[in-house]
């Protein structure tokens, strides 16, 4: 038997592939309540999940270099030399006090 791969999604809804590799004569079983997936349905199910990551990632940096900014500006406000501001805040971006 060749090597044989089952594309899933579990009953808990992950994403999931498996390779079986070997001579059992039986072919391999999924997860219970396992769905089966073509190749081509996994590919897009992953590329999708890939996509909602790559955007949640950049919420969250974008989220972190908002507060940056602001505890920076709040900083300066307070009249925290720009040196030790940065430092303290993690801001790289321009001084705009």
């Amino acid at each position: 038997m060749a090597d044989v791969t089952l594309h899933y999604r579990t009953a808990g809804g992950v994403l999931a592939s498996r390779t079986v590799t070997g001579d059992d004569p039986q072919a391999p079983q999924l997860p219970e309540g396992a769905t089966p997936l073509t190749e081509a349905e996994y590919a897009d199910a992953l590329a999708d999940v890939q996509a909602q990551h790559a955007a949640h990632v950049q919420q969250l940096t974008q989220e972190a270099e908002t507060n940056q900014s602001a505890d920076y500006e709040a900083l300066r406000a307070a009249g925290i030399p720009e040196a030790t501001a940065r430092r303290l805040s993690g801001y790289t971006g321009t001084d705009g006090a």
